[in-house]
């Protein structure tokens, strides 16, 4: 059943597209996927270089806790 979803999906976008677009699409798509991974690989890096004010805030608590 799930394969047929699949396929009537992927008819439906060669309907709605054209055969001609689909190459020049999923190109578009790897690209901004490609994109989109390297933006939260340099976003997680820049944080955890950086240091944010909740890693502050639990370290802050922690040292609280630590001395109660």
């Amino acid at each position: 059943m799930n394969e047929w979803v699949i396929v009537g999906i992927v008819a439906l976008i060669v309907f709605l597209f054209g055969a001609k677009k689909l190459p020049d699409l999923a190109r578009s798509l790897g690209k901004s996927s490609s994109e989109f991974k390297k933006g939260m690989s340099e976003g997680a890096s820049g944080s955890e270089q950086a240091g944010t004010s909740d890693d502050a805030e639990k370290r802050a608590e922690g040292k609280a806790q630590a001395s109660e």
